[in-house]
């Protein structure tokens, strides 16, 4: 059995092809079927000799069944993590869907720059690498720099138009095929240039809960009723008419059906940027820590397009956020941890960390009945003591 990860940690990729980042975006290009039956019963077969009762240790023995078939391996190592924390503004926040202005957004951003940040602290904590990325924020963090200057912690990927976030999708389409293509290209090269072996998703950007509500609605078959919660902390008047704000955009693009184009009409720069991390991550074999709403809205786009990218998927918590709930039924998932969290940037992926390294330790290095020469039952493994 192979014992080392799928993924070898470089950081010199090469940049995609247009081709073949469009081929990989579009489902042309399949995504390869990692389900391997004899690795899977030999990942259960160690877990279940491990000295505990069968299916003792609950929701972690999933957790490391699951990175141990991404890596393919029956000693996983997570190596060199990396929270990658996109970042983009949206036009249809001058409809009054959010209870935060977007300055809000570039504040944020240097929050994280900063530190400050609960991201940033738990991904301190936890010794996770973090990056955030300008998908199209409406601010320029290299103000007042030399020329080619860069800021220890960003990366700016905007495609041109993105200066000032998408459109108002309420009165146009968010962004257009070409931007579209664009921000899931600059997804792809960002992963092609991050090391290790998992990748932990965060986002920010004021408005974003009504993008990942509409993909949500349209990509699900949902009411937008259904879809639609407080956000940053609407109260329930404000979300009435969030809702129906919503709803009008729905019907202003009721032609945006496939996956892709709901996204140019529907999302955000940094949801479609997400995509295209996340199709490549994919395509890697990476761990593919999903945080809450935002980010699994971005699942949701690469499973339309590509349905073996759930197969690299770990959800870290199902968020407060109410369409979040009816996102992970849809995909047919379950998330490790429900702790009300609403605040999105990646903290429910880094607070799941330890978790997901803690699997991976049990598979590696917890005794067997036979090395530890603990008696087991005629039929199978028994818990003594």
């Amino acid at each position: 059995m192979n014992t080392s990860s799928a993924h070898a940690a470089s950081g010199s990729h090469a940049h995609p092809s247009n081709a073949a980042a469009q081929a990989l975006a579009s489902g042309a290009t399949p995504l390869a079927d990692i389900a391997d039956p004899a690795l899977t019963q030999a990942l259960q077969d160690t877990l279940n000799n491990k000295t505990k009762p069968l299916g003792s240790l609950g929701r972690l023995e999933d957790a490391a069944l699951k990175i141990g078939q991404i890596l393919g391996s029956t000693a996983p190592v997570l190596e060199q993590p990396q929270m990658v924390v996109f970042a983009g503004d949206h036009g249809l926040t001058a409809r009054g869907v959010s209870a935060f202005p977007s300055d809000v957004t570039w504040q944020m951003v240097e929050n994280f720059l900063a530190g400050g940040a609960a991201v940033s602290v738990l991904a301190r904590q936890n010794g996770i690498a973090l990056t955030v990325v300008d998908c199209g924020v409406k601010h320029d963090f290299l103000a007042g720099l030399p020329a080619g200057a860069t800021r220890a912690g960003l990366q700016v990927r905007k495609v041109p138009g993105a200066e000032h976030g998408t459109a108002d999708s309420s009165a146009q389409p968010a962004m257009t095929a070409q931007q579209r293509d664009q921000a899931l290209q600059e997804g792809m090269a960002l992963v092609q240039g991050l090391p290790g072996n998992a990748l932990l998703l965060g986002e920010m950007g004021i408005g974003n809960t009504s993008a990942a509500s509409l993909l949500l609605a349209r990509l699900a078959g949902l009411d937008i009723a259904v879809c639609t919660g407080a956000g940053t902390g609407l109260d329930a008047p404000a979300v009435l008419r969030k809702t129906e704000v919503l709803r009008e955009v729905l019907a202003r693009h009721a032609e945006a059906t496939a996956p892709l184009d709901a996204l140019a009409a529907l999302g955000g720069f940094e949801i479609a940027t997400m995509v295209g991390a996340v199709l490549q991550a994919a395509q890697e074999r990476r761990v593919i820590v999903v945080d809450g709403f935002i980010a699994t809205s971005a699942v949701l786009v690469a499973h339309a397009v590509q349905p073996l990218v759930l197969q690299r998927c770990v959800f870290a918590h199902r968020s407060g956020e109410r369409g979040h709930e009816f996102m992970l039924q849809h995909l047919g998932v379950q998330a490790l941890l429900d702790l009300g969290l609403r605040l999105g940037e990646g903290s429910g992926a880094a607070l799941a960390w330890p978790l997901l390294q803690s699997a991976c330790t049990v598979l590696r290095d917890m005794a067997s009945f036979a090395s530890a020469g603990v008696s087991e039952k005629a039929d199978g493994p028994v818990a003594v003591g």
